[in-house]
């Protein structure tokens, strides 16, 4: 574990907003070829998994608007970091609802494992972000059902149609 002082810092962009730049010599630590997946926790507080990013010349970790909220941080405050290696499967934290639909369920699974890490980790997010066991099932059934209806070819306009269909289904 690395633990250092970064300053909430703000880029000039619309695509990526608030991040905590990360010294070289301490980014270089979790950096396993192409793998760069960390789980951070910032003032001891909130931990999550994250990635480091490569801005033109520093290593940075992208902060979203609800961690800044929920910590009260705002741009320039010192914020003290604390840094770990991602040893999971998918960077997340696979939710067991999703895991035991997978079990039971091989041509899903097999679809979902042919996609890239990055879309593997968005349909984990999407099903565990949910607190309800019943919210996070009716995702990981609609997650199965679109991807062995568009044979792994993932649509997410179209997986957002299925998922709301899930949500009024009953169960």
């Amino acid at each position: 574990m690395k633990v250092f002082i970064s300053k909430l810092s703000k880029f000039d962009s619309n695509v990526y907003q608030y991040h905590l730049p990360v010294p070289e010599e301490i980014a270089q630590n979790f950096i396993e070829g192409e793998n760069r997946r960390i789980i951070c926790t910032l003032n001891g507080v909130h931990k999550w998994h994250a990635a480091l990013m490569k801005a033109q010349d520093y290593w940075f970790i992208l902060v979203n608007k609800a961690i800044m909220e929920k910590l009260g941080l705002t741009q320039n405050v010192d914020v003290k970091v604390e840094l770990e290696k991602d040893h999971s499967t998918y960077g997340l934290e696979m939710p067991d609802e999703l895991q035991v639909l997978f079990e039971q369920d091989e041509d899903a699974y097999s679809y979902f494992k042919n996609l890239t890490m990055g879309k593997q980790r968005s349909l984990i997010y999407i099903v565990g972000k949910y607190k309800s066991s019943d919210s996070r099932l009716r995702k990981a059934l609609a997650i199965a059902h679109h991807l062995k209806e568009v044979q792994g070819n993932l649509d997410y306009k179209l997986l957002n149609s299925t998922i709301k269909f899930y949500n009024n289904k009953p169960l």
